[in-house]
């Protein structure tokens, strides 16, 4: 049923005419401590989320839910009176439980303004309609709040950033007085003898803040990076483990001990105002087994499994949950444990996957305190889709990272992402999918042209292919088939994505092992892979901390070290990573090293947007391009190198790595630790007629000779600007300008061509390790050092 109202000041009174529930079905009527709630408007007893919205939205519908032990046992007893300008009424629902509303309304003529919903019981049996209508139950102010300039079309985080990623309770503690909250469950830990640690046992909170990361704002820009991508910042009233944030038990607040919802607004608006965008970090798979649904479920299929929990009659089943007064889990160990996702994220796109092994994998629970949510339920998948919108609108966010992405329905998830990204076109959501297979990766990204017909709107995902593929190739000794060609070859698999540009590519995460540890601390290696992911034709992340050589296990899973605390934020501590005191030299140079690198690809087209160039890894060396033209190519321009393509059989396609206008980066990844000769004959098609480049780490100027010596093991990272006189009419068929990417007269998926150079090297075999061997082949230009 839709009922219009007038766009004029209405007043609509409506009889709920939906059947109750089964009697055996309803959840008590005794009162309920609930979470404290974002609005000072709501009155004691009654939950209303979200507690406002905006006018001018472009999904103009929203869903409100309602929830309250005093409403009546029978729906056809509820009246609901709306009073105000342009809203629509399209609907009013219930669930197998009579303590929720869920009212849907129609903004879309609506302007900013504070209506009032007014909700009334009736008493049915009477005869005289003057005693069907009593007193209000509750009068309720609702605001729509004007949004701010140019929020539809804010820019979402892109491959121009560098990300940061911050657990919070360990990066910096910026205000110890909201350390330990009276409604929270779960305390910072003291220092005590008898933790396991002193001072701090590894899975305690340690007491990081919104205050502590605010406070250290200009560090971070400084450092050079351009996002914050903060772990879950929202409510996690769990009686241990909540510091990391994934058990959320109240999608609408910030956990107290972290800060306020205000405070989470100010940091990004400080944060805007230093270049530093915030990506929210987002759970839909599942919430906190404390949060106060748990209490009185909105409905029995509101959580998967939800059968063998049995919490949703509290009344008949006391012993199954807590008062919060008693400051206890509300999952007791005694009674049945729901059953527990398998992890096999592939059958969800296996064609030959048994229903039951997805049904195992998407509806199983992380742990008993992570119930696993039902988004098939449309409800739940509005009230889920609501809320990740309700925060970029409110905060200001520039990108959300979605938590165990494919873990959820994937019909909701598609729904989900293109809800978010139709509001904001400009948006951008990073997925997280664990998995070392290119293939089941880019499955989920907009784009992808999957054989079962399944579309999503998620630009980008986390490549967890390529980071696995880093690790191990940096360690392992350089073979025909290990090593540097490991790399190499898993590039070759871009051309399953949709985008490959678009995934983000990471040193490190919380959930992994400290990057520094993986490569045994040698610090040549440890350059490499941070070179690799700040250069390489991704969106880079780095994991807090990465920049002093913060250390962990390197077998296993120990989470609580991994995201020990950050070197000087936090009271006593003998190393302060924010100002430089007690570093190591190693953790000194390590930090310059990255501050560089990160400040030189903040204006690097060439490493932002440039293409892709690599040629195969040879002794132990493997070198890459990264380029970008200048101006784009004329029409002629485009003609003659289409036809030098056809005459010389190029397999190097559209790159602008061998048009001599375009701005080059080269990077050189070596692994010997005596000094090697590098014969420059087999990149002249990228280098043409550059003589010098320079070297962007230490400043110098570097002849491009047809031999260069590295006298050890690292990364040098060369940036080539073109000659002023070049005159692409002069060049040789090798040297001929070529379309690249950018100007491409094709259309379709052109990024996901990778591109293959002959080499054309006077000496390419074995005895060319030899620097004297390679000198006899050099030309008059002389040989860098």
């Amino acid at each position: 049923m839709i009922l219009n109202l007038r766009t004029l000041t209405t007043s609509l009174m409506i009889m709920l005419s939906l059947c109750a529930s089964d009697s055996t079905a309803r959840a008590s009527s005794s009162s309920l401590s609930l979470p404290l709630q974002d609005t000072s408007s709501q009155p004691h007893g009654l939950t209303l989320e979200p507690a406002f919205w905006w006018a001018g939205m472009h999904n103009p519908e929203l869903q409100l839910m309602l929830y309250s032990r005093d409403f009546p046992s029978l729906p056809q007893q509820l009246k609901l009176d709306i009073q105000g300008e342009g809203i629509t009424l399209k609907s009013i629902e219930h669930t197998d439980n009579p303590h929720y509303l869920f009212i849907n309304l129609d903004l879309s003529q609506a302007a900013p303004q504070t209506f009032e919903l007014v909700i009334y019981s009736t008493d049915l049996a009477s005869k005289t309609s003057a005693s069907k209508t009593n007193t209000p139950l509750y009068r309720l102010p609702y605001t729509l709040q004007a949004r701010a300039e140019g929020s539809r079309e804010r820019q979402g985080f892109s491959n121009k950033d560098v990300i940061y990623l911050i657990t919070p309770d360990r990066f910096a503690n910026g205000d110890t007085s909201n350390d330990n909250q009276a409604d929270m469950l779960e305390q910072v830990a003291t220092n005590s003898p008898s933790n396991s640690n002193h001072p701090y046992y590894p899975d305690a909170r340690h007491g990081g803040d919104i205050a502590g990361i605010s406070q250290h704002l200009a560090y971070l820009a400084k450092l050079g990076v351009t996002q914050l991508w903060i772990n879950p910042l929202l409510e996690n009233n769990q009686a241990q483990y909540s510091y990391h944030g994934y058990s959320i038990t109240n999608l609408y607040r910030v956990d107290p001990r972290f800060g306020s919802n205000e405070e989470y607004k100010a940091l990004v608006a400080k944060a805007n105002k230093l270049g530093l965008g915030v990506i929210k970090d987002v759970v839909v798979n599942h919430i906190g087994s404390n949060h106060w649904w748990l209490n009185d479920l909105p409905s029995q299929d509101w959580l998967n499994d939800a059968t063998k929990m049995q919490l949703k009659n509290q009344k008949s089943k006391p012993h199954l949950t807590q008062s919060a007064d008693t400051k206890s889990s509300a999952i007791k160990s005694s009674f049945t444990s729901p059953r527990f996702t398998s992890h096999r994220r592939t059958t969800v796109q296996d064609p030959y996957a048994a229903a039951q092994d997805h049904i195992d994998f998407v509806d199983g629970w992380f742990t008993d305190t992570m119930p696993d949510l039902n988004q098939s339920n449309p409800k739940l998948a509005t009230y889920l889709i609501q809320n990740s919108i309700w925060w970029v609108e409110y905060a200001g966010l520039s990108g959300i990272r979605e938590d165990t992405y494919s873990y959820a329905d994937k019909a909701f998830l598609a729904k989900w992402s293109k809800a978010v990204m139709s509001e904001y076109p400009n948006f951008n959501i990073v997925g997280e999918e664990w998995t070392a297979n290119p293939i089941t990766v880019s499955y989920w990204q907009k784009g992808k042209i999957n054989a079962d017909g399944y579309t999503s709107d998620l630009p980008s995902l986390m490549d967890f292919p390529l980071y696995e593929k880093l690790i191990t190739s940096l360690n392992e000794p350089e073979s025909w088939d290990t090593g540097f060609i490991k790399l190499y070859e898993m590039l070759a698999n871009d051309v399953v994505y949709a985008d490959p540009s678009k995934l983000v590519l990471f040193e490190g995460n919380h959930d992994t092992n400290r990057i520094f540890s993986l490569v045994k601390e040698n610090i040549d290696l440890y350059k490499m892979a941070l070179t690799y992911v700040l250069t390489a034709k991704r969106i880079p992340q780095l994991f807090y901390g990465t920049e002093v050589l913060m250390t962990s296990p390197t077998e296993g899973r120990h989470d609580g070290v991994v995201r020990s605390d950050f070197p000087g934020g936090f009271a006593n501590g003998a190393t302060n990573a924010f100002t430089g005191q007690g570093l190591s030299e190693p953790q000194r140079q390590a930090q310059q090293f990255v501050r560089t690198l990160l400040n030189y690809r903040k204006q690097s087209p060439a490493l932002q947007s440039g293409d892709l160039l690599h040629f195969v890894p040879q002794d132990g060396v493997y070198v890459q391009f990264r380029c970008v033209l200048n101006t784009p190519l004329s029409s002629e321009q485009n003609a003659e190198a289409l036809k030098s393509l056809i005459q010389n059989n190029s397999q190097t396609r559209h790159n602008a790595c061998t048009q001599p206008s375009a701005d080059k980066v080269m990077v050189i990844y070596n692994k010997n630790d005596k000094a090697i000769a590098l014969d420059i004959n087999r990149f002249a098609s990228v280098f043409g007629d550059n003589g010098t480049a320079t070297d962007i780490i230490s400043g110098n100027t570097v002849s491009l000779n047809q031999v260069i010596t590295l006298s050890h093991a690292g990364v040098t990272i060369l940036e080539l600007k073109p000659n002023s006189n070049t005159d692409s009419n002069t060049k040789s068929p090798l040297n001929a300008v070529l379309p690249s990417s950018q100007d491409s007269l094709h259309s379709g998926n052109q990024a996901n061509v990778l591109p293959r150079v002959q080499t054309h090297s006077s000496a390419n075999n074995s005895a060319n390790n030899s620097a004297n061997s390679l000198a006899k082949h050099s030309t008059q230009k002389g040989t860098q050092s």
